[in-house]
């Protein structure tokens, strides 16, 4: 049987180092983000954290993970900025 995955729109950021302040906003205004010299975000699967460049993606459920700036271009497609 081959699937194809039914497609999604998510909301997402791109975490820059200038825009701490803004990923803290899109994060439930920093609830589900941690700051100790690196940026984590808690995530299902247990606190995870976000490089320079990364993109935080806010799931159809309201979960948030980070996604590797390749892989995100590789996967999504931006429909509006």
């Amino acid at each position: 049987m081959k699937c194809r995955k039914k497609p999604v729109v998510v909301e997402a950021i791109q975490y820059t180092d200038d825009n701490l302040l803004e990923v803290l906003k899109f994060c439930d205004g920093g609830k589900k983000t941690i700051f100790d010299y690196y940026l984590y975000i808690v995530t299902l699967e247990g606190n995870m954290r976000v490089s320079k460049g990364d993109y935080i993606i806010k799931g159809v459920h309201g979960e948030f993970y980070p996604c590797a700036k390749s892989i995100f271009e590789e996967t999504y497609e931006v429909l509006e900025c």
